[in-house]
């Protein structure tokens, strides 16, 4: 059973690396955050074609408090490559703390039995699931639920 409106963040224990620097861990890092998870594999082109969208909406929220932690998420032995993570994490700009799930542990925390890539969760500042969305038109209900969150700054743009 996938996780439900109003579930805790889980936490962010099992990670095989951490890419893009992390002062100190990722539960500490997105405490009273209003925070986005979001999942991706090097092998998925949804996740690649969603970032620039996805890039746009961190920078408009990001002044607002707007945490995001990104999640590789192997699904084919191939993924498992350090190097090619590394490289497509560099391709596409992607500057969030990063997990690297190679054990998927941080999939069954996140309760992401299909394994689906892309998937997006936005957690409000209490750390209570307020929206998921995955696949192509993930980023579209993200969107909305991030208006919904930070309705001054949508109001604004």
């Amino acid at each position: 059973m996938p996780m439900r409106i109003g579930d805790a963040i889980p936490k962010f224990e099992g990670a095989t690396e951490w890419l893009n620097e992390l002062q100190h861990t990722a539960d500490d890092y997105v405490q009273g955050s209003p925070t986005l998870v979001y999942f991706w594999a090097t092998s998925c082109g949804i996740c690649k074609d969603n970032m620039p969208k996805l890039q746009e909406l961190k920078a408009k929220y990001k002044d607002k408090g707007l945490k995001t932690v990104a999640i590789h998420m192997p699904r084919y032995e191939a993924d498992t490559n350090l190097d090619t993570v590394k490289e497509t994490v560099e391709k596409f700009c992607i500057d969030d703390v990063c997990a690297i799930d190679n054990q998927h542990k941080l999939k069954d925390a996140f309760l992401n039995e299909q394994g689906w890539v892309p998937v997006y969760y936005l957690f409000d500042a209490d750390g209570k699931l307020k929206s998921r969305a995955a696949g192509e038109f993930g980023v579209g209900v993200l969107t909305t639920a991030l208006e919904k969150m930070f309705p001054a700054q949508s109001a604004a743009a």
